[in-house]
């Protein structure tokens, strides 16, 4: 180690190398000014890179005459604080993934690529008087500016460009034509969290003695670290629970952190937070652009935004003035990152209060085994919202037996009739089907030939709207054959149901009915989600067909039928968290009915109806469920009772997996596993990828410390095997599914 009168800078650049990169000084540069958390531009290699100022030391262990000087320093003040690069550090080690790539995760793409990004004054528009008091049908005949004029009414504040922007790309015109007619106005700049006047732009709804007790409890844990477990039913009012709370912390001069699972819930909880405060509220998710996400990135870490309203990535957004986190849909498996950094947004959520020193709010209606097995440890604090807010009742759950049942593209008889039952009383009807396209299988009905993706162990999904045949797991697509390849002369025949599928049954057996699907393929459209469900909120749709995407948080007041088409393809799995997430979805896909004051009835379509899962869920509730599948997983020595990682090894070439191996396990063989199970290597469930040999090996151990040890001695020692070189790797620590 050499010793040096000049700084040593350590830098960590977003590569997947485990160590920092040693520098000397910029040239002309004023070091009192340089500090960690800014970022650098530096030589590598050939190149120049962006990279991290994490320390400033006074030895290097390489030769000071080879160290070359920092090129430019970007920062004048440390974008990321000590406890946001406390929390960085942490979670590179915890996941065992480098330094640099966590810390290139924390900062949105703008930033990452060396941008300097400022905070320019958006320009806002309000509501005139004779805005608010314009009806629709002054405007019937100009749908755009009526489309306007109502964003503006159910927001209930001014909206920014960025806002209208998110709303709908062509906007500018009908503001323009509103502007005109002075029904909108250009309106002030609103303040920051710390100079905010009036926080409220309505007021707060009565909290019954539940929510109440709720709100007083995480209130009275501000300004200090707690985890709380909000276990509410669907319908239970959990949000205005957030809304409560969040204003408390507003009123602190704070700033608050919500986290959702999916981008589709984004829309309708901004709308609700936007009707309820008058403060900045910005979001981050994937589908703003760079610089919309750098600016809103900023603008909390600068104190100029009061709530952030993001998906899992915005976790790491640095925050002037911390005072929550809230997590909704806190069980959802996507808040685990599934691809580079394999984070779990809840569990780094929960470190990250604890450094902050903030209370951390768990929401859900169907919690993950985790956290209730945290509650039971005294770990977390459990808030129970046992009954539907206001009128609402909790729906019947019903088991319809389709064995020997005549179906029609998925659908019995006694569905039906239930279906034309609910529509003619005017209600609407939720028919839930988690498969995308028009059917998952092309089979030839002469030789059984089977349309197979040539790049992994899967059939191709038939998608007659596009006329393809697609991969779902590579995205691979070829044109829809007409005739078997085969054998030439047998009928190709879809097999197993797709949205798309029962979409175009729906259109023959209720011609007079309006039915929209909502999946991925039908909302690529920006802003086609948004309409979908303003469509179904006003009443215009009749049923309403669709995939995960539905089962999250939506609200739909006159949805009183909710029929779950196939439950039985989550009833068989290798995994052993299928069952919990099983019973996740359906006790979230049914609580999609029965919102309002009518009574709900959701009917679960089965070939399986003595399967002790359903029995348990239906007669009595996600509760015993999750008290049976706990003992059961405490029996078996699994998560929550035991800590796994899993890696994962892939190549080109099918020999390569087992060459890496073969030098894997002599490795473990020098190391002390402290009781540390290894099972396997075995090949992946689908073996084959995107024309990649898939294997992995699995690491239990019943204490997290031992484990984490293990990780700590293999992890560096893996990525020094030359014959890690050929393969792709990645470490899983605690996988959320063993696919």
């Amino acid at each position: 180690m050499k010793c040096c009168e000049k700084p040593i800078f350590k830098v960590a650049i977003s590569i997947p190398v485990y160590s920092l990169f040693d520098y000397l000084a910029p040239e002309g540069v004023a070091l009192d000014s340089i500090k960690p958390g800014i970022r650098v531009e530096v030589p590598f290699g050939k190149g120049k890179k962006i990279g991290y100022l994490l320390e400033i030391a006074t030895h290097s262990e390489f030769d000071l005459a080879k160290l070359k000087p920092i090129i430019r320093v970007i920062d004048l003040y440390p974008l990321l604080s000590n406890k946001d690069l406390r929390l960085l550090q942490w979670a590179a080690n915890y996941y065992h993934h480098p330094i640099g790539v966590v810390i290139g995760a924390a900062f949105p793409a703008a930033l990452r690529q060396g941008k300097i990004i400022s905070i320019q004054p958006q320009k806002r528009y309000a509501l005139t008087d004779l805005g608010l008091a314009t009806s629709s049908q002054q405007l019937q005949r100009s749908p755009n500016q009526l489309r306007a004029l109502e964003k503006f009414k159910s927001s209930a504040t001014s909206l920014t460009e960025a806002e209208l922007n998110v709303w709908e790309e062509g906007w500018r015109p009908a503001i323009k034509q509103l502007i005109t007619k002075k029904l909108i106005q250009l309106a002030l700049a609103e303040g920051s969290v710390t100079n905010a006047g009036a926080l409220i732009s309505k007021p707060a709804l009565p909290a019954n003695a539940q929510q109440q007790a709720a709100i007083d409890e995480v209130c009275g844990s501000l300004g200090q670290f707690d985890v709380f477990l909000l276990d509410g039913v669907t319908g239970s009012g959990k949000t205005e629970v957030y809304l409560q709370i969040i204003q408390s912390v507003l009123e602190r001069g704070q700033q608050v952190l919500v986290l959702v699972p999916e981008i589709t819930l984004t829309p309708q909880l901004e709308e609700r937070f936007r009707q309820r405060f008058a403060v900045d509220i910005v979001l981050s998710h994937s589908k703003l652009t760079d610089k919309q996400r750098a600016v809103a990135w900023l603008k909390m870490q600068q104190g100029q935004g009061s709530i952030l309203l993001g998906t899992r990535s915005a976790l790491f957004t640095p925050l002037k003035n911390p005072g929550l986190i809230i997590l909704d849909e806190e069980h959802d498996a996507s808040f685990k990152q599934q691809e580079g950094f394999r984070f779990s947004a809840r569990d780094i959520a929960v470190v990250r209060g604890q450094l902050l020193h903030i209370p951390v709010l768990l929401g859900s209606a169907t919690p993950s085994l985790e956290s209730l097995h945290n509650v039971n440890k005294q770990r977390y604090q459990l808030l129970a919202l046992p009954v539907r807010a206001g009128k609402a009742i909790v729906p019947t759950l019903h088991l319809l037996d389709i064995r020997n049942k005549r179906m029609q593209e998925g659908l019995s008889a006694a569905l039906l009739e239930e279906i034309h039952k609910a529509l003619a009383k005017q209600e609407q009807v939720l028919l839930f089907l988690n498969r995308r396209g028009f059917a998952p299988t092309l089979i030839c009905h002469g030789c059984g030939w089977v349309a197979r993706c040539y790049r992994c162990d899967a059939n191709l999904v038939i998608h007659v709207d596009e006329n393809c045949l697609r991969c779902h797991h590579c995205a691979k697509e070829e044109v829809l054959l007409k005739h078997c390849p085969e054998c030439k002369v047998g009928e190709l025949t879809p097999l197993g149901l797709g949205t798309e599928r029962v979409e175009k049954v729906l259109a023959e057996l209720f011609p007079d009915k309006v039915a929209v699907r909502l999946d991925r393929d039908s909302t690529q459209r920006k802003g086609s989600l948004e309409d979908y469900l303003q469509q179904i909120n006003e009443g215009e749709v009749d049923i309403i067909l669709g995939t995960q995407m539905l089962a999250k948080g939506h609200h739909f007041p006159n949805v009183t039928l909710v029929a779950i088409l196939d439950v039985d393809s989550g009833l068989f799995s290798i995994d052993f968290h299928a069952a919990e997430k099983l019973a996740q979805m359906i006790v979230q896909v049914s609580g999609r009915a029965g919102r309002a004051e009518k009574r709900g009835k959701v009917i679960m379509q089965t070939r399986q109806p003595e399967h002790p899962l359903l029995a348990t869920l239906i007669q009595q509730g996600y509760q015993s469920f999750a008290i049976s599948a706990l003992a059961e997983r405490k029996l078996a020595s699994l998560p929550p009772f035991s800590y796994q990682a899993l890696l994962r090894v892939q190549a080109a070439e099918s020999d390569m997996p087992s060459i890496f191996f073969h030098a894997l396990t002599e490795l473990i063989k020098t190391l002390n596993a402290r009781h540390t199970q290894i099972l396997g290597p075995v090949s992946a469930p689908m073996a084959r990828r995107a024309g990649q040999y898939r294997y992995q090996l699995l690491f239990q151990n019943n204490r997290r410390k031992e484990l984490q040890h293990f990780l700590d001695e293999l992890v560096p020692k893996l990525a020094a095997l030359k014959q890690a070189k050929k393969v792709h790797w990645t470490l899983d620590v605690d996988p959320v599914d063993l696919y």
